[in-house]
């Protein structure tokens, strides 16, 4: 071999690895200009990194000249269409060589696993240990076994090991460790231990192998024992373990662990600090999180896309979202995910306009959505309650055919239950070719919301009955709707199940359902007896439940033992004082009411003003109480008094209980005329042509004499209302609501 093939061929060897096609072909050039009968050394080095840079045509070509290829030309053309995955010329090349190795059977086995061409592979593989055992070697076996596992063959996997035992290969280490692999990822986790156990002699990553099977499989005390019983360890091992705690949702445990492999001085990647980051926005760490980025930027990790995607998505999970804002437009590159890690960051801290306004500037930078891009700003959409971008994104859903990803899907059918579009999200649902527990649970959830409880209680069964086990967020939707409906057996029935037969623990938010079923159905000191065998206290919703049916019905006494309760949790919260000086005021309590105001002023408790909003011509309106300053005000005001004079005339009686001001009679009717949800309803009666629904939407939630005031709006024009307040979603039509009677 000469010094020239040499130095060629060391050059070609760098092109492959920076896979520069170009420099591969420029290398070729200078190689055919200066070596006039290169050496087959060389000519097999050229067809290699053909191969490997892409180029098939050219490394057939330079194959069919040669004038005697050896075994090793080939093998190399062959594992060339190998990783093409032109199986049929593959074949073609298989069948002309003059004679075959080890090699030759185990690229053709490899390029049918690799894609996909599972029953060709195994018929290879018989036709090979036909051939001769000699052939049969760690690549064999561990090509198969990475087959088995992809494809969740197991029967033909341990037909594979007893080959391997019974051929005097199951003391090989290099065989081991897949068939440990091969066992854990099928799920066989303690046939993937006593393969680990009977290995005589067990490699790094043997260790890192059965350490992550465990992880997988959630059995994080034995990895623990065993990932410290390990004399060496490399990186790959600390990462395996901080990977795999922060999945089992052990994120404390996961940062220690990054801890002691600092203090070990090993090299960190970006799995690395994917894993940790992730452990550290589960613990909302925002502290530790911040110091591991400045560490990150000492390592020279900050313009790693990966890492910096986990940094965006750490920030906003810890709420930090200016934090996360900084890192993502500083990033030089993003994709997908860092794109996508943004606009969920946004949706879950509730900058919804924010969300939908990235996903624009995401595809105006060229960087096409995933189905999962476009579920989170489909859910954005949802929670603005912004119908008409929803449908849009729906449009393109269509057109893109991401519809098909169940992702996208449910987030639609959760996008028009939140809209009050129930038959559409209903209609959506019966379309979805597959359905799992999310489809069935936002299902269930749009017609809780919506009032429809008899509609999501029927749901809920025909999913039992379907085999679909529901989840926590399944339950709080069935208890919501048992709960609206008046349904107090059949609740305390589902909450019983939900612990005893599914094996739910409940939380606050399941608490608090039943603290509103009780409650709400005037059974008050069931409520108040439920509450005091709590596991815990009630968080401040399930307090504020509480006092609000303690307002509607008129008990002061257990009224004021949830407002104590509520402002010792929540001192800041103004529910407690507000709900409770509207106990006082329908009792004509004018002094208590007086001293509670005193007592929100020198604390500094503000409540929020409540306001409304409607859209018009993709222009927003919002409104508060006693609202003037639309251009459209006179009109507006002209529409209510108007109003007022037919709803009186159909026998509406304003419920002055829900003014809290010691005041007469008549201001206390002005007052209610003039609440900020009247006036977006004037507003879409003057403006939303007839036929198609007027939408509200409102920060706090109804009053019960504007809920009442909105079904004699219906019934006297004959339009459907639609109002999401911040509890649920009214449809009201032809004098009646959705929620019925249970508001």
């Amino acid at each position: 071999m000469s010094s020239p093939s040499n130095y060629y061929a060391s050059l070609l060897k760098l092109c492959c690895e920076t896979k520069n096609q170009k420099q591969v072909k420029n290398v070729h050039c200078l190689l055919i200009k200066t070596i006039t009968k290169p050496e087959i050394f060389l000519l097999n080095n050229l067809i290699n990194s053909y191969g490997k840079v892409g180029n098939i045509q050219y490394a057939r070509h330079l194959f069919d000249k040669m004038t005697q290829p050896n075994l090793y030309s080939w093998n190399t053309i062959l594992s060339a269409y190998s990783k093409s995955g032109n199986l049929s010329e593959m074949q073609n090349i298989f069948s002309h060589l003059p004679y075959r190795d080890g090699v030759s059977w185990n690229l053709l086995i490899s390029g049918y696993a690799g894609h996909g061409s599972v029953n060709e592979a195994v018929n290879v593989y018989n036709l090979m240990l036909k051939d001769g055992l000699g052939n049969l070697n760690r690549i064999t076996f561990s090509t198969m076994l990475i087959l088995c596992s992809s494809r969740g063959l197991v029967d033909l996997g341990r037909q594979i090991h007893g080959q391997i035992v019974r051929f005097g290969f199951g003391s090989y280490v290099f065989v081991g460790s897949p068939l440990v692999d091969m066992y854990a990822k099928l799920g066989l986790i303690y046939d993937a231990k006593r393969v680990f156990d009977e290995m005589p002699e067990r490699n790094v990553v043997m260790y890192n192998t059965i350490i992550t099977g465990l992880l997988r499989c959630g059995l994080v005390q034995e990895s623990v024992r065993l990932f410290h019983g390990m004399k060496d360890k490399d990186s790959i091992t600390w990462t395996t373990m901080i990977t795999g705690l922060t999945q089992n949702g052990l994120y404390r445990e996961a940062i220690d662990v990054f801890r002691e492999m600092r203090l070990e001085g090993l090299a960190m990647d970006q799995f690395t600090f994917g894993s940790v980051l992730t452990a550290c926005g589960g613990l909302l760490a925002l502290e530790e999180g911040k110091q591991i980025h400045a560490y990150i930027i000492r390592t020279d990790h900050k313009d790693n896309i990966f890492v910096g995607s986990a940094l965006v998505d750490m920030y906003c999970k810890c709420k930090a979202i200016k934090s996360a804002e900084s890192v993502f437009w500083r990033m030089s590159w993003k994709n997908v995910i860092s794109w996508t890690a943004m606009l969920v960051g946004y949706g879950q801290n509730g900058y919804g306009e924010e969300a939908v306004k990235i996903f624009s500037d995401m595809h105006r930078n060229g960087i096409e959505p995933d189905d999962f891009t476009l579920g989170s700003v489909i859910s954005s959409c949802a929670n603005l309650a912004g119908l008409e971008e929803g449908a849009q994104f729906h449009g393109r859903a269509i057109i893109t055919g991401l519809i098909s990803f169940i992702t996208v899907s449910n987030a639609l059918v959760t996008l028009y239950g939140k809209c009050g579009s129930i038959e559409d999200s209903h209609q959506l649902f019966n379309e979805m070719n597959i359905k799992d527990e999310v489809s069935w649970t936002a299902l269930v959830s749009g017609y809780a919301q919506f009032g429809k409880a008899n509609e999501a209680i029927d749901l809920f069964e025909k999913m039992l009955a379907h085999g679909f086990k529901p989840d926590g967020v399944t339950f709080i939707g069935v208890l919501s709707a048992c709960s609206r409906a008046g349904l107090v057996e059949k609740g305390r029935q589902y909450f019983e199940s939900m612990v005893k037969k599914h094996r739910i623990t409940p939380i606050h938010d399941h608490y608090t359902c039943m603290i509103d079923l009780l409650s709400r159905a005037g059974r008050l000191e069931e409520a108040k007896s439920f509450i005091n065998k709590m596991p815990f206290q009630p968080d401040a919703i399930g307090w504020a439940t509480l006092l609000s049916s303690c307002r509607t019905h008129g008990n002061v006494e257990i009224g004021k033992w949830a407002a104590e309760s509520l402002l010792e949790l929540d001192p800041q919260n103004p529910a407690s004082y507000i709900l409770l000086s509207s106990i006082y005021a329908s009792k004509g309590k004018w002094d208590h009411v007086s001293y509670l105001r005193r007592r929100m002023r020198d604390k500094g408790v503000r409540k929020d003003p409540g306001c409304s909003w409607i859209k018009y011509k993709n222009r927003v309106h919002m409104f508060s109480a006693d609202d003037q300053s639309s251009p459209y005000s006179e009109q507006i005001y002209a529409e209510l008094e108007k109003l007022n004079c037919k709803m009186i005339e159909e026998g509406y009686v304003p419920d002055t209980s829900y003014v809290l001001h010691d005041v007469k009679d008549s201001e206390k009717v002005k007052m209610l005329n003039y609440h900020s949800e009247r006036l977006a309803i004037a507003f879409g009666l003057l403006f939303i042509p007839p036929g198609l629904p007027i939408r509200v939407v409102k920060n706090l939630r109804v009053c019960g004499d504007c809920h009442n005031a909105t079904k004699f709006i219906s019934k006297i024009t004959g339009r459907e209302i639609l109002v999401r307040d911040s509890a649920r979603y009214h449809l009201f039509k032809n004098g009646a609501c959705s929620c019925g009677d249970f508001w």
